[in-house]
């Protein structure tokens, strides 16, 4: 029998520990619910789906002054958005803790639903953050929110169908030349491009990647100036309609998401795929094959010679303005977003850190290969958030309804989308 490799190490140390982590909760609610801590305030955390990792650490950070409850918003970071505001709006004093997604920071902070931070915990947040998760957390000049986790995507392809064409994944690729090789040797390019927020943030990549932005002048509101009608979002464009049309997009190329990416990638076509960094142990327990076969290097090129703007994901914590325990919501949040809460969080989800010294949690260090978590920092570095502006929703909406489906995409879908969303920001159209 061959030794096992040094992956097949790793999962089963990661296999390990998450069923002793939830053992451990599991007592840990035991305890609870047998008495203890009932004098104690208890904080409500709203919370996006995951795989344990905030329960771990809300269950890690409870003290005797107060234990931290979690509540789970629903799966898509839309409808989590419009839970969270109607709550919030109706100044509901339920929620303490809610993790955001970066694009609705600032609509959060802009209409005072968020309670200010203290400077002295800003100053550490900041310190100990990337710059772009400070970037993603902050609006007009204050970090409004605490970065928790940190996610980018990388280009993800399969190490035998490489080899087969010859192609030398030590350089950097183009979407061209991946569509390209896909297209002439029976593979598929997996992406996200359904009409949901996923999309947005492809085209938001592509977009930055040729060096644009999508919004400019963030801070006049509907007054921004937004930059769809560009050169940068004529190659955005230039990108889906190549994949659209050719025979490396898979079937279902106008309803994908994180999910069906996964199912493309990991089936007889897979080639490569992009997507966030949980993907790495996304086959370990039902295609160890192609558990084995996965490679990994830097986001595709949007252009030849310019370098890729990786996306950028995550979720920052805010304290509600309304919540009746504001210091002590704070104190918590300083515990849930230090490096070591950071590290355990990843090693249950897969959701990296949100600073460079969560990434030195030994459990990360042990279950990741060292290119890789090199590659995933270095793409943070260099990821490009979705603008930061209190009106990404509406923005993001009408960029979904001008360039869905990919299959639509031509070289008029920049200027109509520039005109639509100025429209719908001026009240002049309705989504």
């Amino acid at each position: 029998m061959a030794a096992p490799s040094s992956r097949t190490q790793r999962v089963r140390v990661r296999r390990k520990r998450l069923a002793f982590g939830a053992v451990a909760a599991m007592m840990s609610t035991a305890l609870v619910a047998c008495g203890g801590g009932s004098d104690s305030t208890v904080l409500t955390w709203y919370i996006n789906p995951d795989a344990g990792g905030q329960d771990a650490v809300a269950d890690k950070c409870s003290t005797d002054e107060y234990t931290i409850e979690t509540q789970v918003l629903p799966q898509d970071a839309s409808q989590q958005r419009i839970q969270l505001a109607r709550r919030l709006a109706a100044e509901d004093t339920g929620i303490d803790l809610m993790s955001i997604d970066p694009p609705y920071t600032a609509e959060f902070a802009n209409a005072g639903y968020l309670a200010p931070i203290p400077q002295d915990l800003a100053t550490k947040l900041e310190e100990q953050s990337f710059d772009g998760a400070t970037e993603a957390a902050t609006w007009d000049g204050e970090l409004v929110a605490a970065p928790f986790w940190s996610n980018t995507q990388v280009l993800w392809y399969r190490k035998s169908f490489v080899d087969k064409i010859g192609m030398d994944m030590d350089q950097p690729v183009t979407w061209e030349q991946i569509i390209d090789a896909a297209a002439e040797n029976g593979g598929e390019v997996a992406v996200q491009a359904n009409k949901y927020e996923g999309y947005s943030v492809w085209i938001n990549a592509l977009i930055s990647g040729a060096g644009g932005n999508i919004v400019e002048n963030a801070e006049e509101g509907v007054d921004a100036t937004i930059n769809l009608d560009s050169e940068a979002a004529q190659e955005a464009a230039r990108v889906i309609e190549m994949l659209a049309g050719s025979e490396a997009a898979p079937a279902d190329l106008s309803v994908s998401n994180e999910g069906t990416a996964g199912a493309t990638f990991g089936s007889d076509q897979g080639s490569f795929m992009v997507n966030w960094t949980y993907i790495f142990f996304n086959y370990d327990e039902t295609a160890p094959e192609v558990a084995e076969d996965i490679g990994y290097t830097r986001y595709p090129r949007t252009v030849e010679g310019e370098e890729s703007r990786p996306p950028y994901g995550g979720i920052g914590l805010g304290v509600s303005a309304y919540s009746n325990n504001v210091d002590a919501a704070m104190e918590a949040v300083e515990c849930l977003t230090s490096p070591e809460s950071q590290g355990i969080n990843a090693e249950l989800t897969g959701n990296m850190p949100a600073s460079p010294a969560g990434y030195d949690y030994p459990a990360i260090q042990e279950a990741y290969p060292a290119d890789l978590l090199e590659l995933f920092q270095q793409s943070v570095d260099d990821a490009a958030p979705r603008s930061v502006t209190p009106y990404w929703s509406d923005i993001s909406s009408g960029i979904l309804s001008t360039w869905h489906s990919p299959a639509g995409v031509d070289e008029d879908t920049p200027q109509q989308s520039a005109t639509f969303v100025e429209n719908v920001l001026q009240g002049e159209a309705l989504l």
